[in-house]
């Protein structure tokens, strides 16, 4: 099962795939959304781990643009923004989640087992 991690800073592009395979998950990594757009792996990504602010296509206008695909993907969206209102938004337009920087391991595994359908605790 693949983790696809999308975001702008190297940091969470070095240390989050680590982490997701520790669990067990395949994961690829890009440096933004067009990339990703552009690869052969969007059909078969399983949870996406996206930021929500990037350089050019930022992670909402991503979220919109799978869905105007018919991808409904799994999304987790991670952000330095602490910003609620900015969460509601993400998770009406079918965001699974909206996690704050930083976070905990715990709080991205339980999202990413939610996401694979996998039990949770």
């Amino acid at each position: 099962m693949l983790v696809t991690v999308v975001d702008d800073d190297q940091s969470i592009r070095e240390s989050l795939p680590e982490l997701v395979r520790e669990c067990g998950y395949a994961v690829s990594v890009f440096p933004s959304a067009e990339a990703f757009l552009a690869s052969d792996l969007v059909n078969e990504t399983r949870c996406l781990v996206l930021d929500a602010f990037m350089p050019g296509m930022g992670g909402f206008d991503l979220l919109i643009e799978l869905r105007e695909r018919g991808n409904n993907t799994p999304i987790v969206f991670i952000t330095g923004r602490r910003d609620e209102a900015l969460r509601a938004k993400l998770l009406a337009h079918g965001a699974l989640a909206c996690l704050f920087k930083p976070f905990s391991d715990t709080e991205l595994l339980s999202a990413l087992k939610v996401a694979m359908d996998e039990p949770v605790g």
